[in-house]
């Protein structure tokens, strides 16, 4: 495998003095008789599938950092590009985002920093993707620099027309990173112009595969339509159809549709008997009834319980009958 001990070589003279050497070369070594895309599906299964999120979580910024180094000499290798991309965003959302959200307020110096760390994270993962699409449909990526007509409407049509059901997963993964970015700095002009265009790619994935990863592409757009004003396109009805969607498609055997309710309705709603119902289904989701989905289950009971623990702080009128369990009058 002439590419495989030209990367060796390559690998080494570039990193010969990092602490991390024999790990790349492992993993190198393990996926060597692999193709790239059977690559990019054994280590997605392999995190999602774990039971220890720290342990994942540290072991992604190597596996990240591994693709990096392998696109340097194919730079333009889909699938590579399409796991480089969305692992910048899971790692984003899930180690450093979801981590951040859930410091004390006291630290609120350090939940800034990392909050703006996920959001340059989001967006080295989105360039990645965009890469993969520009390489397919050239032009894409200058595409909305063009448009001469509502600046808010950037993304060509034609070019999203020609798009295939091969396309999605990379669809889902930029609009989510877009999407994700503009949320952590909605005063980013550069970012809020292209909401219309994240949410097209979005929207032009569910057209090719509304059932994508298990309902994985309602739960984005409930989310999005739940928690955006509505002069941004946000939609209560639109949202609770998604999310009804959500519930159906993954069987009832993700958590992480209960949690975005809790967080995204039953909050601003003030409805705390809604969000104790949400999180209650969300702890009580067998983590082992779907491995593919373990990992990413045990970090949403984790965020479930987090929300339960703070509730006094989150509500005016914090439950009765949990005022009762807490205080023995």
């Amino acid at each position: 495998m002439p590419f495989f001990l030209n990367f060796v070589i390559f690998i080494i003279v570039k990193y010969l003095k990092d602490t991390a050497l024999f790990f790349v070369l492992i993993i190198c070594l393990v996926f060597s008789a692999c193709s790239v895309s059977n690559m990019a599906a054994k280590t997605s299964y392999v995190f999602t599938s774990d039971s220890d999120p720290e342990l994942a979580g540290k072991a992604l910024p190597f596996t990240i950092k591994m693709c990096e180094s392998l696109l340097e000499a194919r730079p333009k290798d889909h699938k590579l590009l399409e796991m480089t991309g969305s692992l910048f965003v899971m790692y984003a959302n899930a180690f450093v985002q979801g981590p951040a959200e859930q410091l004390p307020q006291e630290l609120f110096k350090e939940r800034k920093a990392e909050l703006e760390r996920a959001g340059k994270l989001y967006l080295r993962g989105f360039d990645y993707l965009y890469r993969r699409l520009e390489l397919k449909y050239p032009g894409f990526s200058a595409s909305f620099k063009n448009e001469e007509t509502d600046a808010l409407q950037p993304v060509s049509e034609k070019i999203l027309a020609k798009m295939k059901k091969d396309d999605v997963f990379t669809l889902y993964w930029a609009g989510a990173a877009g999407i994700s970015a503009y949320s952590l700095n909605p005063f980013n002009f550069a970012l809020s112009v292209r909401v219309n265009e994240y949410l097209a790619l979005i929207n032009r994935a569910y057209q090719l595969d509304p059932d994508f990863n298990n309902g994985a592409l309602d739960e984005f757009l409930f989310i999005f339509y739940a928690s955006m004003p509505k002069m941004l396109g946000g939609n209560r009805e639109i949202a609770e159809i998604h999310y009804n969607k959500a519930l159906e498609k993954s069987g009832g055997n993700l958590a992480s549709p209960f949690v975005s309710y809790a967080k995204t309705v039953s909050i601003p709603d003030q409805d705390y008997d809604t969000f104790k119902t949400c999180l209650e289904k969300a702890l009580s989701i067998d983590i082992d009834a779907n491995p593919s989905n373990r990992l990413v289950n045990i970090i949403s009971q984790q965020k479930a319980q987090y929300l339960l623990d703070s509730a006094e702080r989150l509500f005016i009128f914090y439950g009765e009958d949990d005022y009762e369990e807490e205080y023995d009058y």
